[in-house]
């Protein structure tokens, strides 16, 4: 089993783990070291769990619960992969429900398949900033299906309101940092899972989108200002990466980098075509 971390804070640790035991491998007995949810992205394998079997395929959660001893099969097919969101004992208080996380397994369901695929996304464009925001959602969402127990919508105080508004402007001055939503959480003084729903209720997008925003009004403002390239504005502002930098900011502006500087600066046809074409 081959095993590789994608994100790490005190909360939330976000692995990669693909295996390539051969079908009819002899399987052995593991033990779950904490609270875990591995999305099966590819491929199947079974769990004997608490005296029951379950078949994972893609799109279901195996669930880990602290101490538990499971053992994996491969009968079917050789081979699978799984990203796994391994969560701190403080963040399972907050979220309630700890019994739900004996479940064992969760089959495939829409939700789940969504926030999966989000998080593998965001891993495959090598920016892991956004991935403890989606384990948290997973983790939310997961406590609420197996309890019954719907999420209710937060109802943030005007003490609440005020600590999002001051948070998103820490955001904004910190966006060319490696900041995450444990650091950004502690320093409005809340846990991270009810941070992050209080601040979507108050600003109307998660901390991570408003950074990723915030990056971009930069980057928007740079490109129209200076003759930086465009490589130094990515890294100032905060991207990992120039390719990444200029696909978020086409994908959102509708234009590339290069060809929005030359609109700021007269060329307006470049922007009036984009808006025909929508």
């Amino acid at each position: 089993m081959a095993a590789t971390i994608l994100f790490e804070s005190r909360d939330v640790t976000v692995s990669e783990f693909r295996c390539e035991a051969a079908r009819g491998a002899r399987p052995f007995v593991e033990q779950y070291g904490g609270y875990s949810l591995s999305y099966v992205r590819k491929g199947s394998f079974g769990c004997h769990h608490r005296g029951r079997l379950f078949e994972l395929v893609t799109g279901a959660l195996l669930v880990g619960y602290p101490g538990d001893e499971f053992m994996c099969t491969h009968d079917h097919v050789c081979g699978d992969e799984c990203l796994s969101f391994s969560f701190d004992g403080a963040v399972i208080d907050d979220i309630g429900g700890g019994q739900a996380w004996q479940a064992g397994a969760i089959p495939p369901l829409p939700e789940f398949i969504a926030l999966g695929e989000l998080a593998q996304a965001i891993a495959a464009q090598k920016q892991t900033l956004g991935l403890d925001e989606v384990g948290h959602m997973i983790a939310g969402r997961f406590v609420a299906i197996v309890t019954g127990r719907e999420e209710r919508p937060a109802r943030p105080s005007l003490r609440d309101r005020r600590r999002a508004v001051e948070s998103a402007l820490w955001i904004d001055d910190n966006a060319h940092e490696d900041i995450n939503l444990a650091e950004t959480a502690r320093a409005a003084g809340i846990s991270p899972f009810h941070f992050l729903r209080l601040f979507a209720a108050t600003i109307g997008v998660t901390p991570h989108q408003y950074l990723i925003r915030s990056r971009l009004r930069r980057a928007a403002q740079r490109l129209s200002a200076e003759n930086t390239s465009v490589t130094d504005i990515a890294y100032d502002v905060g991207f990992a990466d120039l390719s990444n930098f200029t696909r978020t900011f086409t994908r959102a502006v509708g234009v590339s980098p290069l060809k929005f500087r030359r609109a700021s600066r007269g060329e307006r046809k470049i922007l009036q075509e984009r808006l025909r074409r929508h």
